[in-house]
This record gives structure tokens, sequence and C-alpha cells, in this order.
């Protein structure tokens, strides 16, 4: 399938994160925004958990989604980490997970953070939404039943206190990358890429007011 071609939807509840997606997915086509829950969207097939690298699906939108999809989810998500990560998915990496839900197939997880903290002033929205795409593309090249629709949440935004802004704005580049793959890597490449991120390291403190 190509990528071009899957479908984005970008749903939260909270009025700040939609309208500030608004603002940075405007030029893109295949995305919808919607306000709402994600219980609410009667389509997609694969929903994103927003998650801490151990699997712990208790609060948040981590917990909704174990009460949709039950606690078998999470039991088999943390299997998942146990045996392929040896107990800790590093922030970075995500999975593609059946839920056995009938309209609704897939889960990826993909932890924006090691445990429930502030990041704020890092770049982790982008690289979750990074990993996200980059998984769903790499399961798509073999799968029978390829994903052709995602519904993904503010990364990062409840109990890691990003700004609603912030965090679309380094989930739109991180998309706009995902669209636009280099043919060939230079180092002219990789600071373009670091450059409009503007974070990473320690330079989250030097950009705290922006």
């Amino acid at each position: 399938m190509n990528s071009r071609e899957l479908k984005l939807i970008l749903v939260d509840p909270q009025y700040g994160m939609t309208s500030s997606w608004e603002k940075h997915f405007a030029e893109f086509e295949h995305v919808e925004i919607v306000n709402n829950y994600f219980e609410s969207l009667p389509e997609f097939d694969c929903m994103v958990s927003a998650a801490n690298s151990f699997g712990l699906m208790d609060g948040g939108v981590d917990l909704a989604i174990t009460r949709f999809f039950g606690k078998q989810l999470e039991d088999r998500v943390q299997k998942h980490i146990i045996e392929n990560y040896l107990g800790e998915q590093p922030v970075g990496t995500s999975f593609i997970i059946e839920t056995n839900h009938p309209r609704h197939p897939y889960l990826a997880h993909t932890p924006t953070m090691r445990t429930p903290i502030t990041i704020a002033l890092t770049d982790y929205a982008y690289i979750a939404m990074w990993a996200l795409l980059v998984e769903v593309n790499r399961f798509n090249q073999t799968a029978k039943n390829p994903i052709k629709s995602i519904a993904c949440p503010g990364l990062g935004t409840a109990t890691g206190q990003m700004p609603f802004p912030e965090a679309a704005r380094q989930m739109a580049l991180a998309y706009k990358h995902f669209l636009n793959p280099p043919k060939f890597i230079s180092w002219c490449f990789a600071d373009g890429i670091q450059q409009s991120l503007r974070r990473g390291g320690d330079l989250g403190i030097l950009y705290k007011g922006l």
C-alpha cells in the first residue's frame, strides 16, 4: 500500500489539540481531525497507544483503550514487550499487535515516555510519531490485511504536558518527512531535519520560550 494513501485520523477530545492540528496539518491530504473520543469513530484499522515503555495501560487514553478492547490486549502487549524488548520498550519504537476486535483489528503500541513524566521540552512527540509511521509502513509491506487508517491521539500532551501547538508541530513534521523520504542521505539532509525540529539532546531547554 502506498504510504500517501494511508488515512490518518487525528482524534482528541481537547479542543486545544484539534485546533493545533488544524493549523499544522492544513497542507496534508488524507488527514481527518476529530474533536471527540476515539470510541466515537465509526471506522479505523489501527488505534495508537501513546504509551509508556512497560505496557501499563491503566490511565488516560490507555485506560480507555483497555476498556474498549478488553484486558486481554494489555496482557498481550506486556507479553510482547517481555519477549521482544526484555521488559522495556524504548521510546522511538512501535509495534503492531492484533486487538481481536472485529472492526478495529490492530493496535500500535508507541511509547512517548518511559514512565509517566513531563516531556514538554523534548522531541518525543516527533520521535513517537515517526516510529509509528515507519512501523505501519513496514507492517503494510508484508501484511495480508494492511492498515489503511490510523486513529491517533495527541502525543505527550496529557501526563507528558507537552503544549498542544508543540505536539501538533512535531507530529506534523514527522508526517511530512514520512511522506517525503530522501533519495539519498547526506549531512545536509540530516541537518535540515534537525534544524526543522529544533529539539533533541539539551536543545529543549534552549527553546523553552518557543
